[in-house]
């Protein structure tokens, strides 16, 4: 509901739209990349290249639209950002109180050893650990769900030592990407897909097969 994710957020932030509506965060898993961004790209011949992962996406989520002809259904990518510079929405907070992936963050740290850095917050999923994305959010305007409950996201990194380790990881080593790993996952990126992730933007086209 959006009103979970709105109870969490400074007003600035607040999805507008009444706290019952049914909202979905859209995920991607690591299997993705192989069945919908390839076979996109190669169907699609892409005349204007921006992003292939967000065309993708977008291509995707506007066929989901398409199933709800008598919906109204608005769509926000993880990219989007409003004129004041803010994100359209929080992609983390929407997977956490959705119960999709658990948000940490510094506030999850009870000893806290970072003085006075700056230290984002990152989801794990409890089977993906870190190898998904958050993509966006479809809203249905017209749907008040009055009875839905809220699950919790499942906390699979529960100690305060590994806490510590995953924020390390993610805020000072990202590149490495070792902070995906923090619990045991079920699958990961494959190693084709690491290299796309891995390389500049501007050279990514040349990896899918796609002249600029």
């Amino acid at each position: 509901k959006v009103g979970w994710y709105n109870a969490v957020l400074q007003p600035a932030f607040h999805l507008p739209y009444p706290d019952d509506t049914l909202a979905f965060v859209v995920l991607s898993t690591p299997s993705m990349f192989d069945k919908a961004l390839k076979p996109f790209v190669k169907k699609e011949r892409l005349k204007i290249i921006r992003d292939p992962v967000d065309q993708c996406v977008s291509y995707h989520l506007s066929r989901v639209k398409e199933k709800f002809p008598d919906q109204r259904v608005d769509v926000m990518f993880d990219y989007e950002i409003l004129p004041s510079r803010k994100p359209k929405f929080l992609a983390q907070t929407a997977a956490h109180v959705a119960g999709a992936a658990y948000y940490y963050q510094r506030k999850d740290v009870k000893h806290d050893p970072w003085g006075e850095k700056k230290i984002y917050g990152v989801c794990i999923h409890p089977k993906y650990g870190g190898w998904f994305a958050i993509r966006g959010l479809l809203l249905f305007p017209d749907i008040q769900v009055l009875s839905l409950e809220q699950p919790a996201p499942v906390d699979c990194v529960s100690t305060e030592e590994r806490r510590i380790e995953l924020l390390e990881q993610f805020n000072f080593h990202w590149q490495d990407g070792r902070y995906r790993d923090i619990i045991e996952v079920k699958e990961r990126y494959s190693e084709e897909q690491r290299a796309y992730f891995a390389t500049p933007p501007a050279q990514r086209f040349r990896l899918l097969g796609l002249t600029q």
